[in-house]
């Protein structure tokens, strides 16, 4: 068998159906699965032939596409030295490096940086370092506000603070911690605010401060739970609501950390910093699982002069060497390149591209902000049907819901968004005939 044969290999997709459980499927009713060969730039390469343009990131974590070149460089620098150590007791460069930038590029005041796994681990050392935090101080608050309709995670405590009501997690609300939900913001991005959008978190607090630990919410975009854009005060007035009644923020950047929303770091459209902040998936520019958790050094400090003296958690694969130098290279390349002008770009183009689905009768409303277009429709969509006449259009879009929505790298070019909206133009029209 010669190398393009071996590189050209058909996938066994009979055994995949059969035995791979793949995210959010029936394993007695599978959704088809798509067969990858290769992918390169914006573009996924399908074993059959087909070369789609990726309107996902998959699932929003490759800045700069597939198969970038500094990103293999570093990687494979990284391999010849080691892929991994453990962390505790050891540390090494990348990770010292990765640390560097993070305290450097974040809002303000965040010094401490733990690494972890994936973002759902950071969501979940997140809330133990609120938990512990108040242990260390003597104060019982062990409780969580958080957003309706937010999401945080598939792990069980980030499941505890992800909307209870409908939501992918509410077959476990049996299982998981109570905690309180306060409205999703009724104020959107670009709407004239109005203060009393805050009365229901306001009054949440008021009565319950003294067992709150936390509150925890997505800054300005609600991602996974409904793809929501709220106004940029409403992020403000819940710093000062957590300052007045004594409650740690934790912004949960996991998605829209790394300029995904126009803005470095989405708090920074409210110019407000947290106690603690989450942050995953395109760390690594999509080529691996890492996330970290970055915390004031007030946190830390408290932590450790508690009665455990150490915070306690610590993953096998912690600041992962292999990981920290592709991180290190991707936010490189992020901060070397003009990427607002890219978000800029894509955004404005998205924005003249999309407004057209608003006069289709089975569109609701289209909205966009930074790198982020979304078509809300009226009714769920039929995931199989719609999924295959996307990639009959040659573009890889995922929906859900009633959303469908896109995410493209941000080095994608005029072209491959202009093909990426039109094919949501096509979908919706078919819905209405």
């Amino acid at each position: 068998m010669n190398d393009k044969q071996i590189n050209k290999q058909e996938i066994d997709l009979s055994y995949d159906k059969q035995h791979i459980w793949h995210p959010y499927t029936s394993m007695t009713a599978p959704i088809p699965c798509y067969p990858v060969d290769s992918a390169n730039g914006c573009t996924i390469s399908l074993t059959s032939g087909e070369v789609l343009v990726d309107g996902m990131s998959s699932w929003w974590a490759c800045l700069f596409g597939y198969n970038v070149k500094e990103l293999n460089e570093a990687a494979t620098q990284q391999l010849a030295k080691m892929s991994h150590v453990m962390f505790g007791g050891l540390t090494h460069q990348p990770a010292v490096e990765l640390a560097k930038t993070l305290v450097e590029i974040t809002p303000k005041g965040l010094e401490k940086v733990f690494f972890s796994d994936s973002g759902s681990v950071a969501v979940e050392v997140a809330m133990k370092m609120a938990l512990q935090y108040w242990q260390s101080l003597g104060q019982n608050k062990t409780k969580f506000i958080a957003l309706k309709k937010g999401y945080h995670g598939d792990t069980f405590a980030a499941m505890s603070v992800t909307d209870p009501e409908g939501s992918m997690h509410e077959l476990y609300q049996n299982f998981v911690a109570k905690n309180y939900f306060t409205e999703q913001p009724s104020i959107n991005f670009e709407q004239p605010w109005q203060q009393s959008a805050m009365d229901d978190l306001s009054t949440l607090l008021a009565e319950n401060h003294q067992h709150i630990a936390a509150l925890i919410l997505e800054p300005i975009v609600q991602g996974a739970g409904g793809m929501h854009f709220y106004h940029p005060n409403y992020l403000k007035a819940a710093r000062s609501l957590c300052d007045q009644y004594g409650v740690l923020l934790i912004a949960d950047e996991i998605a829209t950390g790394f300029g995904r929303t126009g803005k470095l770091f989405a708090c920074e459209h409210a110019d407000i910093s947290p106690d603690i902040l989450c942050l995953g998936k395109a760390i690594t520019g999509g080529y691996m699982s890492f996330a970290a958790t970055l915390a004031t050094t007030k946190v830390a400090t408290t932590i450790s002069e508690g009665k455990a003296g150490v915070f306690m958690h610590g993953p096998t694969f912690m600041g992962n060497a292999l990981a920290c130098s592709v991180a290190n290279a991707n936010l490189k390349k992020l901060l070397s390149t003009d990427w607002q002008q890219l978000v800029f770009s894509i955004s404005s183009q998205l924005n003249s591209q999309l407004l057209r689905c608003e006069q289709l009768p089975s569109v609701n409303k289209v909205r966009v902000l930074g790198a982020i277009g979304v078509v809300e429709l009226h009714q769920s969509v039929d995931m199989v049907n719609i999924q295959k006449q996307f990639v009959n259009l040659g573009v890889w879009i995922r929906p859900f819901g009633k959303l469908i929505y896109v995410m493209p790298p941000y080095v994608a070019s005029k072209q491959q968004i202009d093909k990426l909206c039109d094919a949501i133009y096509q979908v919706c029209k078919k819905i209405d005939e």
